[in-house]
């Protein structure tokens, strides 16, 4: 067994546009840390938490590492052994790009390689849902299981769990802007209606088999064009300053698509190429500072890999 290890797990995007809850995918940046350390005692411990401006608590039982840790260790009947954690928040928390669960899931593959890969990483995402559970109040799988997996997934099933790997065009870049604006992941939850028309979940429907479709076809055009949603994001948007400017000038940039990371602020765009996805970026965050907002940007390929050793 090992006594420390150093291991990184990716931000994700979830919902993708008309998959609210169902569909999310990794990107290569940012992404949360975790060193983690053999101790003598029984237990889990949180040693150090830099990056969150002392936003994230240390107790074991209310940080989402150390709970899904701990929840592991009982799981594999090894709560005689003690860790120490240190977590390095890379990305920024609140900011819809699976802030919690890239941390947990960093926590949980950490403890799996140092007990030699116990659990297949597949079988490490219901602990890592108990983490978002304790972040948001409601344990989603389209965040930890993308971070864990890596590339693109479909949770068909929550009652039973039934994750789906999909396929994807490896040439689809995405470029993600964060604008510095609070929208609580409870809160944006909280909007959301809990009765829909049956014409417009016939809508949905269409949309998402349409990009999961286009996704095992790898058409890019099939894609873009399901990437619609009329159930959460006209509510959502409302709470993201130059929303609908931010679609127009992407899509007149040349993106395949535009719509919310997650429960926000960060919105997202796919893109053919890099140059364009870097383009497409600078552009809004230009449209952010006209309203007086700063924000950060990030351009990547769907990451593949998931979480993984860092030397």
């Amino acid at each position: 067994m090992k006594d420390s290890i150093k291991v990184f797990a990716p931000a994700t995007v979830a919902n993708v546009v008309c998959g609210f809850d169902v569909l999310g995918f990794a990107v290569d940046a940012p992404g949360d840390e975790v060193i983690m350390r053999r101790r003598d005692q029984p237990g889990v411990v949180i040693t150090k938490i830099t990056g969150d401006e002392g936003r994230l608590p240390l107790d074991p039982a209310k940080n989402t590492v150390s709970a899904s840790v701990q929840h592991f260790l009982h799981h594999v009947g090894r709560e005689d052994l003690g860790f120490e954690i240190e977590l390095h928040k890379k990305m920024p928390i609140g900011s819809g790009l699976g802030s919690s669960s890239a941390s947990t899931v960093a926590g949980l593959f950490a403890v799996n390689k140092m007990l030699d890969s116990p659990l297949s990483q597949m079988d490490l995402v219901p602990f890592a849902m108990k983490g978002e559970e304790l972040a948001c109040g409601t344990g989603h799988a389209d965040n930890v299981a993308p971070a864990l997996l890596g590339g693109f997934v479909l949770i068909r099933s929550y009652d039973p769990l039934d994750i789906v790997r999909l396929p994807y065009p490896e040439s689809l870049y995405c470029t993600v802007v964060f604008p510095h604006v609070d929208v609580p992941t409870r809160d944006a939850r909280q909007m959301i209606r809990t009765k829909v028309m049956l014409k417009d979940a016939v809508t949905q429907w269409g949309n998402v088999a349409g990009l999961v479709s286009g996704l095992f076809l790898k058409d890019i055009d099939l894609i873009g064009r399901s990437m619609k949603d009329i159930l959460v994001e006209p509510v959502r948007s409302i709470l993201i300053p130059g929303f609908e400017d931010m679609r127009a000038l992407a899509m007149d940039a040349g993106a395949v698509s535009f719509g919310i990371s997650g429960s926000g602020p960060s919105v997202f765009s796919f893109v053919r190429d890099r140059e364009t996805a870097e383009k497409i970026a600078s552009l809004k965050q230009q449209h952010l500072r006209s309203l007086g907002i700063d924000s950060l940007a990030y351009v990547s390929t769907i990451n593949a890999e998931g979480p993984r050793v860092l030397d």
